[in-house]
């Protein structure tokens, strides 16, 4: 993620309203947002009046998300997982497809028994990611134009690009660059995300403890099926 552009290219979307009305369904007070990035979401859950720790590991992101309205009714964590306190949330989500950026099994097992470690008895995850049915890495393959928007401080013109290495097994990497131009200077990301299967994500959680788990497909309050282009995992401890 390059922060500083981010916001302009993730704009409040059907997944955003989505995730809004499944929270409100959890009837929850206390919420993490893991892997939060600039904050887009987490500030909107403070407005609706949880209390919501924001944590990621980008120090950028994080102090982006400290400038925005209402962030001061949030706890901002730089940092992951390990730094939920145990059993203190009721709510654990994980957003805009967060739970892909763990690449390794380990990595993605260790998260997981962290959020089941810090979620109240009874208390609810919930998180995105992308159906490696759908393929979704083969139009994103096909993209290769340059957009240009131009930088929200400086007013600067920014040339944004991706370039795409591929999928190998299951994690596909690719590359965002920013450029401005009257700089030159270019920013790049390396990005490498999990494609799990439905089956795996399932018997992840299930491993950990998860007493209950329920998918629902591209944003809609409907089972999901192996044509979803996105799954939206909803778990119970």
């Amino acid at each position: 993620m390059i922060e500083f552009i981010y916001d302009q290219l993730n704009t409040w979307g059907k997944d955003d309203d989505f995730f809004m009305e499944l929270l409100k369904s959890t009837k929850a007070k206390r919420v993490a947002d893991l892997g939060c990035g600039t904050g887009r979401v987490t500030v909107e859950m403070a407005k609706l009046g949880y209390e919501v720790t924001g944590i990621d590991p980008n120090d950028k992101a994080i102090e982006l998300a400290k400038q925005k309205e209402h962030a001061h009714d949030v706890r901002w964590l730089v940092g992951d997982s390990s730094q939920l306190e145990t059993a203190r949330f009721d709510v654990v989500i994980m957003t805009a497809n967060v739970a892909q950026v763990f690449t390794t099994d380990s990595g993605w097992m260790h998260t997981l028994r962290d959020i089941y470690r810090a979620l109240k008895p009874g208390g609810q995850l919930i998180f995105d990611t992308r159906n490696p049915n759908a393929k979704a890495w083969e139009e994103w393959a096909k993209d290769d134009t340059i957009d240009q928007h131009h930088d929200v401080n400086s007013g600067d013109l920014l040339s944004l690009w991706d370039e795409y290495e591929g999928l190998k097994g299951s994690i596909f990497t690719f590359y965002e660059y920013v450029k401005n131009e009257r700089t030159k200077e270019t920013f790049v990301d390396k990005v490498q995300l999990n494609f799990r299967s439905y089956e795996e994500l399932l018997e992840s959680q299930k491993e950990v403890g998860f007493s209950e788990v329920k998918a629902y497909e591209d944003w809609q309050f409907k089972d999901a099926t192996p044509e979803a282009k996105s799954f939206i995992f909803h778990s119970i401890k």
